[in-house]
């Protein structure tokens, strides 16, 4: 009986023994070891390929890769990180403004920094978009290139520092950190018809994946994106219709938690705010919800808050919870934008907005990729773009 006993004892260890040499290969082939919880963003290996929006494989442009401006202008990402943490401090709107801005660029014909510029006596800009005329954040961009040009002339592209200073506004407002590819080159001229046909805040569900698709997203992938909304103000004009003649119906929408509705008619119910609704743009980005006065210094012809009176998205306060109150407010039906509250209209969608609700690390890990994702579309080669001196015009 001893002898069983002690045989069964070996047999157990050596199993054991086994077992830990089987995960240990696992670990050196793998690099990690698979958990419940998703493993924190590293950049991937340096390969040259990049996913395409069909689904296949791209080349990427020579020069682009992690680190880029290490030799050439190694402060160039300290410099946008600083100054994005400094105007943070005492305007934590530019967050906002800046996310909105990249996501501008980069939807339309990819990361480019085509929305800096001006339009001029011969040429039109993608400012003069509908959905662009309430972009704020350009001084923010003048005021990096500056700093970074008084360090380093001629040598960070406009589009680089675009896509970095988003990155770090979302690490300030509370979301994830992501590495990002470098090395990209400004395109000499933009698309207005392009930049005129950004997603809309009034569009149902279908709509809205319809025009993420073609860019490359899958429908997890358009679902966590929203997720930016997390950041800034929405003024009552962009969501009045719904809550007084949603879809001309002469009564609200009837996706909103009645107690909210009344929180929102009260925030908003004034003749301003209601006429403002008629002349709101119907293009507004459903991506980025910002404040029509982000920019440090408001222009005189901007409305002020107390005119055009609007909601936080970060209501229980800064840096809280970045993703997941959002994705709780829909399930609560407190979107503030139809397209929103559309999220759980569809219950494949449903799934991953009740998962980003109560997961934070899943979330900012998925957020993390898919922005990622965004700031890797169409990425033009130094033959094609160039490094503008100055963001607002072709050199």
């Amino acid at each position: 009986m001893d002898f069983t006993r002690k045989l069964s004892f070996v047999v157990f260890i050596l199993c054991v023994l086994i077992s830990l040499k089987k995960k240990q290969a696992d670990i050196n082939r793998r690099g990690c070891v698979a958990s419940d919880s998703p493993p924190p963003l590293q950049a991937p290996p340096s390969h040259r390929k990049l996913q395409q929006n069909d689904g296949g494989e791209n080349v990427l442009p020579e020069g682009i890769r992690y680190d880029y401006y290490n030799e050439s202008c190694p402060s160039a990402e300290q410099i946008i990180r600083s100054t994005v943490q400094e105007l943070y401090e005492f305007r934590p709107d530019v967050a906002p403004a800046l996310l909105r801005l990249a996501f501008h660029d980069c939807f339309v014909k990819g990361c480019d920094a085509s929305i800096l510029l001006d339009p001029t006596n011969s040429t039109a800009s993608e400012k003069e978009a509908f959905p662009n005329q309430s972009l704020r954040g350009f001084d923010v961009i003048d005021i990096i290139k500056s700093e970074v040009e008084e360090a380093c002339p001629g040598v960070v592209s406009c589009a680089d520092i675009v896509v970095l200073a988003a990155r770090e506004s979302v690490l300030v407002a509370g979301g994830p950190f992501y590495p990002l590819l470098t090395g990209r080159k400004d395109n000499k001229e933009g698309s207005l018809d392009e930049a005129n046909r950004l997603p809309s805040p009034q569009d149902h569900l279908y709509e809205t994946l319809h025009k993420f698709q073609p860019k490359g997203f899958t429908e997890r992938e358009t679902i966590t994106l929203l997720g930016a909304h997390s950041v800034g103000t929405i003024h009552c004009s962009f969501f009045n219709e719904r809550l007084f003649n949603f879809k001309g119906s002469n009564a609200p929408d009837p996706s909103i938690d009645a107690e909210f509705l009344g929180v929102l008619r009260s925030k908003c119910n004034s003749s301003h705010s209601r006429s403002a609704s008629q002349s709101a743009s119907a293009y507004y980005s459903p991506y980025y919800s910002s404040s029509p006065s982000l920019s440090p210094s408001p222009s005189p012809t901007e409305n002020s808050s107390s005119q055009n009176p609007g909601m936080k998205m970060d209501y229980e306060g800064p840096r809280k919870d970045f993703g997941t109150l959002y994705y709780r407010s829909l399930l609560q039906r407190k979107g503030l934008l139809f397209v929103d509250q559309q999220l759980t209209s569809m219950a494949e969608a449903q799934v991953w907005v009740q998962a980003y609700a109560s997961d934070l690390s899943l979330f900012k890990r998925d957020f993390g990729l898919a922005m990622m994702k965004l700031s890797n579309l169409h990425l033009l080669n130094a033959s094609v773009g160039e490094v503008r001196l100055n963001c607002r015009k072709v050199n």
